[in-house]
């Protein structure tokens, strides 16, 4: 059997913290080590993961230099087969959504699967706010500005080893930039699983201000440059399809 790392990285989140170390507690999937790396936070968070301990496989707190560096300390410390994220903010949809994950590795021998996203109140995870409905896999759709919602995208550890883990220079858009190295390489075999994954409160640090949306946008062309995946007219077309994803509530 699989075994599954759930990487969730921290700072200063002791409000929503507990709910996430129970969602991930609450899989009916055995082979899951639970991996939580705290930012060394100052508001009690500590504590409250200190408490959870024996639902955790391991944990550290000590400064790091923002979300991508924490994951990537997580990466590092996985001993799974394969990887995913749970951030700190963020539930699973259901008790059996890692299960179902697990399965589709099994019976496809898949790199990567991912599934649809769903962005809740920040008080009320039962009430939607949008709902990022996936595809399945189709490499050449990246030049369309297509991608899967990266916080439902789990992949084999060996992906990492191969392709290399968050690229730092990015301090808002790695996680972009990474699925433009890996899913959207052509080189993996990925699986879309039709169901939602994870329920995400809305207020991430890509959107909560104007600023941080043009950073995000031009830290995207950057990647997309980068990795040779298109330039405006891609940036273009990615922006302009999350507006559907506003009007579906389910």
């Amino acid at each position: 059997m699989l075994t599954i790392s759930i990487i969730t990285a921290v700072y200063n989140n002791k409000d929503n913290i507990r709910n996430c170390i129970e969602s991930v507690a609450s899989q009916k999937y055995p082979h899951i080590e639970h991996i939580v790396v705290d930012g060394k936070s100052t508001d009690g968070t500590v504590d409250i993961i200190r408490s959870c301990e024996s639902s955790i496989r391991q944990w550290i707190s000590e400064k790091d230099n923002g979300i991508y560096d924490a994951l990537n300390k997580g990466i590092s410390l996985a001993t799974g087969d394969v990887i995913g994220f749970l951030h700190s903010d963020d539930l699973f949809e259901n008790p059996t959504i890692v299960k179902k994950i697990a399965d589709v590795f099994h019976h496809t021998q898949c790199d990567a699967v991912y599934g649809n996203l769903v962005y809740v109140s920040k008080t009320d995870t039962q009430s939607i706010v949008r709902y990022w409905q996936s595809n399945p896999f189709d490499v050449k759709r990246f030049r369309q500005g297509w991608m899967p919602p990266h916080p439902t995208l789990f992949m084999k550890k060996k992906v990492y080893a191969e392709f290399g883990t968050f690229n730092l220079k990015y301090h808002i858009a790695s996680d972009y930039d990474l699925m433009l190295r890996t899913v959207g390489s052509g080189k993996l075999v990925c699986e879309y699983l039709p169901e939602i994954i994870t329920r995400m409160r809305v207020g991430g640090a890509s959107n909560k201000s104007l600023k941080n949306i043009w950073r995000k946008s031009y830290e995207d062309w950057r990647a997309l440059k980068e990795n040779k995946k298109g330039g405006l007219r891609t940036l273009f077309l990615k922006n302009i399809s999350k507006l559907g994803q506003f009007f579906r509530k389910g």
